[in-house]
């Protein structure tokens, strides 16, 4: 009895103790934070940097880290850093690149490989790595190096730094590639007040000499994170280039966005297939600043990563206050262009290797016509869901279906909070997902809308869905939308329905629970789910029998 007693005075304790103080930083179970998207420990993460992939076989991500002392937001900023097998499960190491003592911060920027020892910094190794990054200060933001020679977890900065400076402040974010043709390297980076790319050429990666600039009078707002890559055209014999401008403002549901251009690229000057400047990344508010891998092989499609979030927003985000972290990357995914819509050269994304992280199937359906599917996702511990869905039209003569809808909803079943999206058939096809009825974070209640989608016979939507983000793949990947939001209860119930389809359309759906990639390196307060009340903290290796009984 005497045990008993304790047992409850020590949980009663608990319980006042956890009302009155945050869930503590580095948590890896908390209730916002995502189990396969990529988060920091604690602090401020935004842009991805300096992404490559070593001759080990290793993924590295470094990533805008700001540790400001006085609260979590976007200041401060240095070079944060982790690294993964497999792009899920990643292991955080110490800050890579720190801010200068005089008080620049390291801004945004990439890495690469150098191979030839081109700079001279590793005359007795072919992975030395360097990265590229700019020094952002009141007075100015220049360009500066840095130089890795074990494999990139620590960095020596260039003695005769910057190796680019022009006197702007608005002056940023430079992405390296190596250009076989010419021998050299070259860099896109943004005038970002002035609104063009700059593009340099170095044959050392020390010395930069400005070759050209591309612009588009109809990108009106601040440029940033510019991307250039090779990348392959379905159905071509050889790749194209691809620039990537990321703006902040222009989305056109508001906030900042993430455009494309196909072209080509002679070693000096970028050249577009043609003059339009609509083609959008990603139609959801939260994917901005993606950065491709440096260094995957040859012949296969680029891998990229972005931040997910929105600049409109993202110093505002909860698990600041609450969780003591704000921001996560987005899923790794695979990229190429193919000619689907009418004006062609768009953009295919696709999940990268997402196979790995299946755990069990929830629910499975294969039938016709209208259809309802509900589905139980309290098992599943990481609270992470893939939903797989194919509508196709039996009809031989016709790819239409000419009018019916399919959507999914995932429910918080303690506070009727719900997050939904689906195909809305008809002369055209479209799709839309809706976050307004999550309550946890009003600044990102919007809609988003996706028009005039194509179709041979068949329609999917791939949606991950990772306690607080959204990711939807449409079709074979031709359209993506990204979202955040932050509901007060678990997502823990999932529908699927279709309406108004005739027996000529075939219906499979297959839902799976995720693991998560965090298991065991939760650390502190364990987060635990039970179906009758809530959320609620236990204590690693201690008997729950009396604090299972307590939820917050």
């Amino acid at each position: 009895m005497k045990y008993q007693l304790l047992s409850v005075l020590s949980a009663l304790f608990i319980l006042l103790y956890l009302t009155q103080t945050p869930t503590p930083k580095g948590d890896y179970n908390s209730p916002w934070r995502p189990q396969i998207h990529f988060s920091p420990r604690k602090n401020f993460m935004n842009d991805p940097n300096g992404l490559f992939i070593g001759d080990d076989g290793i993924w590295h991500m470094y990533y805008q880290y700001g540790d400001n002392p006085t609260g979590i937001t976007p200041q401060n900023k240095h070079w944060g850093h982790a690294s993964s097998k497999d792009l899920y499960h990643w292991n955080n190491h110490p800050i890579a690149i720190s801010r200068s003592k005089n008080g620049g911060e390291i801004y945004s920027g990439s890495a690469v490989i150098d191979v030839d020892n081109t700079s001279g910094f590793f005359p007795y190794q072919t992975n030395g790595v360097v990265a590229i990054y700019t020094l952002h200060t009141e007075q100015e933001e220049s360009q500066e190096i840095a130089y890795s020679i074990d494999g990139g977890y620590t960095f020596t900065k260039y003695e005769h730094n910057p190796v680019i400076s022009v006197g702007l402040r608005g002056f940023r974010d430079p992405k390296v590639i190596w250009h076989t043709e010419t021998r050299k390297w070259a860099m896109v980076v943004a005038h970002a007040d002035e609104r063009f790319i700059a593009i340099y050429t170095s044959s050392n990666l020390r010395n930069w000499t400005h070759v050209s600039s591309f612009d588009h009078p109809d990108l009106v707002d601040t440029h940033e994170c510019p991307n250039l890559i090779t990348i392959p055209m379905a159905g071509a014999p050889e790749p194209l280039y691809l620039l990537i401008i990321s703006m902040s403002n222009g989305h056109p549901l508001g906030g900042s966005q993430m455009r494309y251009f196909p072209g080509h690229f002679n070693g000096t000057h970028f050249t577009p297939v043609d003059d339009y400047a609509r083609r959008i990344v990603d139609y959801g508010l939260d994917m901005y600043a993606g950065q491709f891998f440096y260094g995957t092989p040859g012949g296969t499609k680029p891998v990229s990563i972005a931040w997910a979030s929105n600049l409109r927003y993202a110093g505002d985000a909860p698990t600041g206050p609450v969780e003591g972290w704000r921001s996560s990357m987005t899923i790794p995914t695979v990229r190429y262009l193919a000619n689907i819509s009418n004006r062609g050269y768009d953009l295919v994304t696709t999940p990268y290797n997402l196979e790995t992280m299946y755990d069990k199937v929830l629910a499975r359906t294969d039938t016709s016509g209208s259809t309802g599917l509900p589905i139980d996702c309290v098992a599943i511990e990481s609270g992470t869901v893939f939903l797989d869905v194919n509508i196709t039209s039996k009809n031989q003569t016709t790819a239409a279906i000419s009018n019916g809808t399919a959507d999914f909803t995932f429910t918080a079943s303690k506070t009727g909070e719900f997050i939904s999206g689906g195909f809305i058939f008809g002369e055209t096809v479209s799709f839309w997902v809706d976050r307004s009825n999550i309550k946890g974070y009003p600044a990102a209640s919007d809609k988003v809308s996706i028009d005039n989608l194509s179709g041979n016979r068949t329609w999917r939507i791939r949606a991950v869905m990772d306690r607080s983000i959204l990711e939807v793949f449409l079709n074979e990947g031709e359209s993506t939308a990204t979202t955040i939001f932050y509901p007060k209860g678990r997502l823990d119930r999932l529908s699927f329905e279709t309406k108004g389809l005739g027996p000529e359309i075939g219906v499979s759906a297959v839902v799976w629970g995720l693991k998560s990639a965090w298991v065991g390196r939760r650390g502190g307060w364990r987060w635990k789910w039970k179906e009758e009340s809530g959320y609620g903290y236990s204590i690693p290796g201690a008997s729950n029998s009396i604090l299972s009984q307590i939820w917050l």
